[in-house]
């Protein structure tokens, strides 16, 4: 198993860095921070940050996710998804480390029904993605020892996401409608955290961008009904239907791709880590 002297992550409040935390700790001293520590919108502020921990291990766990509104915020959106990556990279191929970041199926332009592998050609319809290809490549462009992991439709234990969210509505609302013909994979935060750590722990000569998501597929209102349905606390629903709705008909000032399908074959084969299926995932969030 590899273990990593020092180990800086990069956005340790979110779905997926608050996991990190507990995850990485096994494989070297953990330096993890956030905003106000760090300021993502001035990037060359890292570089300080980078040189005083000397780290060989750096996990951008940190991006702009708020997708309609970055339609509105292109500056500040491409500052953090592209160009603080690229300055981390920069910083980490200097000091000899390797870098693991989080990508996005938003990458894709979502058409067709097969699933998406690596080396797709990326064309993303969104700022979002646009600014998130921009950061993957930036990345690619320092010859820095990298693992990318495009991600899809996460969520977690803690802060803002679609499953709390629709727990929410479902105490609020007799009836819902969610999309339906937006088709990809939910992932467990945790298992994303848990998954990057079996990585790096297996990292050897392995160097590129990976799939990364629970197993198996689902539309919105797919997911949304299993909410609902292995909600521990149902008997506080007052929700009476949920009807599913063309993308069409919810209109955002994002597009979004309708196929998120990812293969992870390359994740599976180079690393031995396949995630375990969207939905046994969910029910394994409510036991705890």
């Amino acid at each position: 198993m590899n273990t990593f002297g020092r180990i800086l992550v990069i956005g340790r409040r979110g779905q997926v860095g608050w996991e990190l935390r507990r995850t990485l700790a096994p494989l070297g001293e953990l330096f993890a921070f956030d905003h106000p520590d760090i300021d993502l919108t001035q990037p060359e502020s890292l570089r300080s940050l980078v040189r005083d921990i000397q780290p060989t291990l750096v996990v951008n766990a940190a991006a702009y996710t708020a997708v309609d509104k970055a339609e509105d915020e292109i500056e500040l959106c491409r500052l953090i998804n592209a160009q603080s990556p690229r300055v981390l990279a920069e910083e980490a191929a200097r000091l000899g480390a390797g870098m693991i970041h989080y990508s996005t199926d938003y990458v894709y332009d979502g058409s067709g029904d097969r699933r998406w592998v690596e080396t797709d050609e990326p064309n993303p319809l969104s700022v979002y993605g646009r600014t998130k290809l921009e950061g993957d490549l930036a990345i690619l462009a320092t010859g820095v020892r990298h693992l990318i992991f495009r991600l899809q439709w996460v969520w977690g234990t803690r802060g803002a996401n679609f499953v709390k969210t629709m727990l929410k509505l479902s105490r609020e609302r007799e009836e819902l409608k969610i999309i339906d013909d937006q088709v990809g994979a939910p992932t467990f935060s945790r298992h994303i955290a848990e998954a990057t750590a079996l990585a790096a722990a297996r990292w050897q000569n392995q160097n590129g961008i990976y799939h990364l998501a629970n197993s198996g597929e689902t539309s919105w209102h797919g997911f949304a009904q299993a909410i609902f349905e292995e909600d521990p606390r149902k008997s506080e629903q007052i929700l009476t239907s949920c009807l599913p709705i063309p993308t069409s008909a919810y209109p955002t000032k994002a597009k979004r791709p309708l196929n998120s399908r990812l293969d992870q074959s390359k994740l599976l084969s180079d690393f031995g880590i396949r995630l375990p299926d969207w939905r046994s995932a969910l029910k394994d969030s409510f036991e705890e």
